[in-house]
């Protein structure tokens, strides 16, 4: 089959359009041929290398962390899909590879695409929906009335979890360029910031969450705006040694992170804060109930550009650029 292929780690490395070998199908897979594959920062970080010490691929892989397609084949312990229905997922880690004809992924991590979405609207889904039901509603476990503080709203995970706040009643306030000061709005956002020309340590005071995406200085103006008991999630780092115990990384890794993330965890203290680092994980359940609450109307896609599978560099490179409002997706058939 042809796909995307990592030889080696590099910035902005160029992905090889190739052949590879038919995924090998687990007695727990469905196998998927894809039509539509999302395109993530964690694509770009992985392929630069920046996230080795916790994600050890070797290469040569194929990258791609969102897929909706068709399954092709079922493993014979799969008792929840049959050949022919339209899945999606984010599968996990591990076992990535969307960039591609086609993945087999456990059935663990798939679920039914919501009839309301076309192929290409569901593979812009998974990790952006997952990531903000994980924070939101997992970790902070959001409720009616709390304020709730989401940075970069015109971004892939921005546009979801701006809904989903919403969705839970809470007030949204949100950072983004004066250009999109109306899509977020549209989303739901109850203040909408612009970056470029307001500082939002000065606006926003008395928030229950913060989910970060930003940078380390971001990160340490978003704890001065929670109120004591609030928490922040970042999503872009630094991991903390929580995050070192869940995923059994080994202890000298561990041993850094924790020295990574101690002026953070400190500061949150200080503050009367939690700090929490996010990285999201496959989980088909939860994506079912995303499912539903987008064929309710709840939340919708939010795709802002389509490329041919053939230019999965240049879809990369979009992405890359930082100016997607949205999400970007390949698609591959």
């Amino acid at each position: 089959m042809k796909a995307f292929i990592l030889d080696s780690y590099g910035k902005r490395a160029n992905l090889r359009f190739g052949d590879v070998a038919d995924p090998l199908v687990q007695d727990n897979d469905v196998l998927i041929q894809v039509h539509a594959a999302g395109v993530n920062q964690l694509d770009s970080k992985i392929r630069d290398g920046e996230f080795k010490p916790i994600l050890p691929y070797r290469p040569p892989f194929v990258l791609g962390h969102d897929v909706a397609g068709t399954i092709v084949q079922v493993g014979s312990n799969v008792t929840r899909f049959s050949a022919g229905e339209a899945v999606y997922a984010r599968p996990r880690d591990g076992r990535i590879g969307a960039f591609a004809e086609k993945i087999a992924v456990d059935q663990a991590d798939v679920a039914i695409v919501p009839g309301s979405l076309t192929m290409e609207e569901a593979a812009s889904i998974p990790l952006v929906g997952l990531t903000a039901w994980q924070a939101l509603v997992e970790i902070a476990k959001v409720k009616k009335g709390q304020k709730v503080f989401i940075q970069a709203g015109s971004g892939g995970v921005g546009t979801f979890a701006i809904q989903l706040a919403k969705h839970l009643g809470a007030v949204v306030a949100t950072t983004t360029s004066a250009a999109n000061i109306e899509l977020v709005q549209a989303l739901g956002a109850d203040i909408a910031i612009d970056y470029r020309t307001q500082d939002f340590e000065k606006i926003l005071s008395g928030y229950d969450v913060v989910l970060n995406s930003q940078d380390n200085e971001t990160l340490k103006k978003s704890i001065g705006i929670l109120k004591p008991g609030g928490i922040v999630i970042s999503i872009s780092g630094p991991p903390d040694p929580a995050f070192a115990r869940r995923q059994k990384l080994n202890p000298l890794i561990g041993l850094v992170l924790r020295l990574a993330s101690s002026g953070i965890r400190r500061a949150a203290k200080r503050a009367g804060v939690r700090y929490a680092f996010l990285l999201m994980s496959a989980n088909g359940g939860q994506l079912a109930e995303i499912s539903a609450l987008i064929d309710a109307g709840a939340v919708r896609a939010t795709v802002d550009k389509i490329f041919p599978f053939t230019q999965a560099n240049e879809a990369l490179a979009y992405v890359d650029a930082g100016r997607a409002k949205g999400k970007v997706v390949i698609k591959v058939r």
